[in-house]
């Protein structure tokens, strides 16, 4: 377990990274110094671009935080979020906004926000394209031939598990005698029924989908979406992603259309689903959104009027992946049996969460699957091999 924090908020330590071997620790020493490499080997960047990869990587290893240039895109928000962080160690503020900001960060070193030839060029894109190209894509989208098959109690469970797994998706489509194959993770917490009963109390619903990663993981979200709307669940969808790239593979815009084209070139039921989304995002059945808060160091308890009034207005609103979840409960070490309904319930209106664990935030586990998950000596909080479907009403 990771030590805490500088001050507690509403009773639980804010996670860092200061404790060595600790997974928010390995994040900042290991992940975030890999990563600037990578980016930096997956294009020709100029001289220029090499010497600002190199200043951050020497800032983030053995410097301290250092503020935006001015006039920097977002430099006077930044500013704001950052007060009494810079000028410290990266590994000593809160976790949440450390990895945010060493986002910002690289953007910034790669001229993304610049005017010039490198301004908008994802240095995400290449990972991302790459995966859109796998085999495990491909086997995604082929097994949906075999979901038309199910009865439909089946095929809302598959669908549902996809988008839960997201790039293990195919363990959630996968068919085997003629059920749902649960794949080979757990998961802790089942809410699903609250999705379903909500959106089969409405003729009339709305449902937002605040999406996490692109590629492999975002398909199975439009999968989700158009069977929503195509079972008659939703009448009307909002899918929220990120305004520009940020956590390596968070889905922008462009992803959403690369996504959509890789379904679309796709044979069998694949490309039906394909031209059944470009015709919903045609006649405004579906609207993709990019707030700005998406890429806020921010718990969604801080999110601004107007996010709060869209989401006001879902009949439910479906958080995606672990980025999402800790700022839905908050970047804290909260005992794992709190209420997720107490952590939500600024939230203003009814939500779930699909979430595979990949940090140390838990909530809504009951005291006897936390002890059966204890006692397993696994590191079952950052894996990626247990899940949970959380809901508030």
């Amino acid at each position: 377990m990771p030590e805490a924090a500088n001050a507690p908020e509403h009773g639980a330590p804010v996670i860092t990274s200061e404790t060595p071997g600790s997974f928010a620790w390995s994040v900042l020493d290991k992940r975030h110094p890999a990563l600037i490499q990578q980016v930096r080997d997956a294009f020709p960047y100029t001289p220029e671009q090499h010497q600002a990869l190199d200043a951050l990587l020497e800032e983030i290893t053995d410097g301290v935080i250092e503020p935006l240039p001015v006039g920097a895109h977002g430099e006077r928000e930044w500013a704001e979020w950052g007060k009494g962080y810079f000028g410290r160690s990266w590994f000593e503020v809160p976790f949440l906004w450390a990895e945010s900001y060493f986002y910002r960060k690289l953007l910034q070193a790669v001229g993304y926000f610049e005017p010039g030839p490198w301004q908008g060029i994802d240095p995400f894109a290449p990972f991302k394209r790459a995966e859109l190209r796998g085999s495990a894509v491909a086997e995604e989208l082929a097994a949906l031939d075999d979901l038309a098959d199910l009865p439909p109690d089946d095929q809302d469970r598959a669908v549902l598990l996809g988008a839960l797994w997201g790039n293990r998706a195919d363990l959630g489509f996968r068919i085997s005698s003629g059920e749902v194959e649960e794949n080979a993770g757990n998961l802790v917490v089942d809410d699903s029924a609250q999705l379903w009963d909500r959106l089969g109390s409405s003729s009339l619903a709305t449902v937002c989908l605040v999406a996490d990663n692109s590629g492999s993981e975002l398909i199975p979200d439009l999968i989700l979406i158009d069977h929503l709307l195509q079972t008659g669940r939703a009448t009307h969808a909002v899918l929220h992603i990120k305004p520009y790239p940020y956590y390596v593979s968070d889905a922008t815009t462009a992803d959403v259309i690369d996504c959509l084209r890789r379904i679309a070139e796709a044979p069998g039921r694949a490309r039906q689903i394909g031209g059944r989304l470009r015709d919903a995002m045609g006649s405004g059945r579906l609207d993709v959104r990019a707030h700005s808060f998406s890429c806020a160091p921010l718990p969604y308890a801080k999110m601004p009027v107007d996010l709060r009034a869209d989401f006001e207005q879902a009949t439910l609103t479906i958080f995606k992946g672990d980025l999402n979840y800790r700022r839905l409960v908050g970047d804290q070490l909260w005992p794992a049996t709190t209420s997720f309904t107490d952590r939500t319930v600024y939230f203003p209106g009814p939500v779930i969460a699909l979430r595979t664990l990949k940090s140390d935030v838990i909530v809504g586990l009951d005291a006897q699957t936390l002890a059966a998950l204890e006692a397993t000596g696994e590191a079952w909080r950052t894996s990626g091999t247990h899940a949970v479907i959380q809901g508030r009403p």
